[in-house]
Parts: structure tokens; sequence; C-alpha cells
């Protein structure tokens, strides 16, 4: 909306007409580009010879880094595959009883059906913990090294734990 209105502004549409004065009262005209700002930007970098910042390869990975990696992996993995679902079910001829039967008709076996359920269980219980980990920091607590990497152990423990246990049931 404030593009449209910045543009409208520009090209004189308020001034030129009054109906749409009351939409543009309050716009101001963009003084430089987006392009001009990045041009801007790299040339005074250039002239001061600055180092660029180091990748992730430069650092040493540490146990809270590695957990908010696999936060945000298993959160894109989970929403990936409940969307992945629901369009299937959405799709697919069919209904759920139909496809719960081909699925026993393929015979995996105990193992190859607990691995799956370990696939699924797992990024579940990690993703639930590590969540509510992270509502306790937004409170404001546990923010000490010492409490984060307690936190941390207590959250790959508990996940490892709930995860065996639901594939055992």
């Amino acid at each position: 909306m404030v593009l449209l209105l910045r543009t409208l502004g520009r090209q004189g549409v308020c001034l030129s007409r009054p109906q749409y004065a009351v939409l543009c009262r309050h716009v101001v005209p963009m003084g430089t580009t987006a392009k001009e700002e990045m041009n801007t930007f790299w040339a005074k970098n250039s002239r001061s010879n600055r180092p660029l910042s180091p990748h992730l390869t430069a650092y040493k990975w540490t146990m809270p880094m590695m957990m908010s990696v696999a936060h945000r992996g298993t959160g894109i993995g989970l929403s990936g595959a409940v969307s992945a679902v629901a369009v299937a079910a959405l799709v697919l001829p069919g209904n759920y009883p139909y496809y719960l039967d081909l699925i026993h008709s393929l015979s995996f076996g105990p193992f190859l059906i607990g691995l799956a359920k370990l696939g699924i269980a797992f990024p579940l219980s990690y993703h639930a913990f590590n969540g509510i980990r992270h509502l306790i920091w937004d409170i404001g607590k546990g923010f000490r090294m010492a409490e984060v990497y307690r936190s941390g152990y207590a959250v790959i423990g508990l996940s490892i734990i709930t995860s065996i246990a639901l594939v055992l049931r």
C-alpha cells in the first residue's frame, strides 16, 4: 500500500486529481531508490578496504548454535510434512482407511515401521520441548551460559526419552 501511494505521489496523481487528495495527504516522496542506496553502501565499503564479515565456517559450532539450527530445521520439516499430508488428503482419491490398508499390505516389517515412527516422533518432541525452552527464555529466565547448556541437554534427553516411549508404544 505504501509503495502504491508513493508511486501515485511521484507521478503527481495526488496533485492533479482532487479525489485522491485524502489518500496522498501523508505521502512523502522517496529521496533515493534502493539501488542507489546499495551502490552507495558498496562504494563506501570498497573505499574503506574493510574485510567482509566472516562466514559460518569461521565460528566454532557450539551446542546452542546447533540446537538453534535444529529447532528451525524441525519446524520447517514438520510444517512441510503437515502441509504435504494436507494437500495429499485433498488431492488424492480414496479415503484414509484405503491408504492405511495399502500401507499394511506392503508389510514393511517392525524395524522400518519403528524407524518411521522415530522419524516422526523425534522431530516433534524435540521441537515441542525446545519451544518450551524458548518460552522460558521469553520470560527472561535461563540466560546464563551454564543454564543454557543445562536446558539444552535436558531438551535433548527429554526428546530421546519421549521418542523412544512413543516408538515402543
